[in-house]
């Protein structure tokens, strides 16, 4: 089957969405199928072709505007040529976007003009993202209308689009069992299955040489590390997480350090804040950390921390269990669907005393030994081998079940990969 895989944003741009690109389709490669990512220009020098070259996957890259969003995301071209002309030459059989915007539109009209079915993830709550468009952007110095016209965006515009985007396609799929409720509160009829970001199996293989390095470097003598890794920006909720670990700190003391791996347009305000609250001595800032190197990290700590609310999946989590450790989250979509309460970690209101007592209680000793061969048991649902056999079943239905009811069951969907793999 040819494949082609649509999206706004790709390496080296770091983030989810390319993240969960790069280990569908190399999954899919692996069992057989020719696989082409149509990815947005980030460099003017060859920086990025050579890097491709390497890759297993194909990658045509498409022309991008000049500027870019604070968190470093491009804007993609308005008229993508590169992809038009590919359409010429070559035949697909599968179309896979990943965003209703930019090349979202592009991957409709042409599933439409060559008769290929379209698949879309809903990779994202776009409503939660719009703070990233400077005309968005809402403080305390806008007016009522401007504050009263983003908010009807968020909750009639974005959501309105995205149930058209969605009816347009024939079939989507969403990282979570919440996101896929989601989808239809925003009257999708369009058949949807559950389809999470894989895990490939280099997450579950230890180097337990590199992570009592890392817990050296880093815990500084202090009993427990803690650890948690995504973009610094305001969607992730890291106000709330820096003074849960501030009300930790007068709870229990400084006997423990937390490690924030990951970059972004906060990072500056963070540490200012961390500073403000008197948890810089507990905090270390390590910037960006190479995708293959992140399991060691989080192999090194005791417990994963959570925050954000704004997550489809949230695909960190099940990185952490498949080290081997559990987390303390707050209640959100996403987190709701990997996070088993009191199993393999805790899911608590957004109050930071509630969020940091879990915390202490997750860092007890049988508790956490407890939690952590639960987390690995749960990562298992998450391997990629497993996921890309249930997704070329997806591709194959598309083609002769096109606009029929509903697909796999996500209980029917472990059983049989299970099965499959044995």
């Amino acid at each position: 089957m040819k494949i082609a895989m649509l999206t706004n944003n790709y390496r080296p741009f770091v983030g989810g969405v390319p993240i969960s690109v790069e280990r569908q389709t190399q999954e899919l490669i692996r069992l057989g199928h020719q696989v082409t990512v149509f990815a947005p220009m980030y460099e003017s020098d060859d920086k990025e072709e050579e890097e491709d070259k390497k890759a297993p996957e194909r990658v045509i890259r498409y022309h991008s505007q000049k500027k870019k969003m604070d968190n470093g995301m491009v804007y993609p071209g308005i008229y993508p040529v590169e992809i038009l002309e590919a359409f010429e030459r070559e035949h697909f059989d599968r179309i896979h976007v990943h965003h209703p915007m930019f090349v979202g539109p592009w991957a409709l009209w042409l599933g439409k003009k060559y008769d290929i079915p379209v698949i879309y993830t809903y990779h994202t709550r776009y409503e939660d993202y719009l703070h990233y468009i400077p005309c968005f952007r809402v403080n305390e110095k806008n007016t009522v209308l401007k504050k009263k016209a983003v908010e009807w965006i968020q909750k009639k515009v974005i959501p309105s689009y995205m149930g058209w985007f969605c009816n347009k396609c024939d079939l989507v799929l969403a990282p979570s069992a919440g996101m896929r409720q989601t989808i239809r509160e925003y009257g999708v009829h369009t058949p949807t299955a559950v389809f999470p970001t894989g895990l490939d199996g280099s997450f579950f293989r230890k180097n337990a040489r590199r992570s009592q390095e890392i817990r050296q470097q880093y815990a500084r003598g202090k009993r427990h590390l803690l650890v948690t890794v995504s973009r610094l920006e305001k969607e992730k909720n890291y106000g709330f997480l820096l003074r849960g670990i501030a009300e930790l700190k007068r709870e229990t003391g400084d006997d423990f350090h937390v490690l924030i791996i990951g970059d972004g347009s906060q990072r500056s305000e963070l540490k200012v804040r961390a500073a403000i609250l008197g948890i810089q001595d507990v905090v270390t800032f390590v910037g960006n950390v190479p995708n293959d190197q992140v399991k060691d990290y989080l192999a090194a700590a005791d417990l994963f921390l959570f925050a954000s609310k704004s997550e489809t999946q949230g695909i960190v989590l099940a990185e952490a269990m498949a080290a081997g450790i559990p987390v303390t989250a707050v209640h959100a979509t996403g987190s709701d669907d990997i996070i088993e309460d009191g199993v393999n970690g805790f899911l608590t209101e957004e109050r930071e005393e509630a969020w940091a007592a879990k915390v202490i209680e997750a860092l007890e000793d049988e508790t956490n030994s407890r939690m952590k061969k639960a987390a690995r048991i749960s990562a298992e649902n998450y391997r990629s081998s497993r996921l890309a056999i249930y997704e070329e079943m997806l591709y194959n239905q598309c083609g002769f079940r096109k606009g029929e009811g509903l697909y796999e069951a996500e209980e029917d969907r472990r059983e049989r990969s299970a099965v499959a793999l044995h």
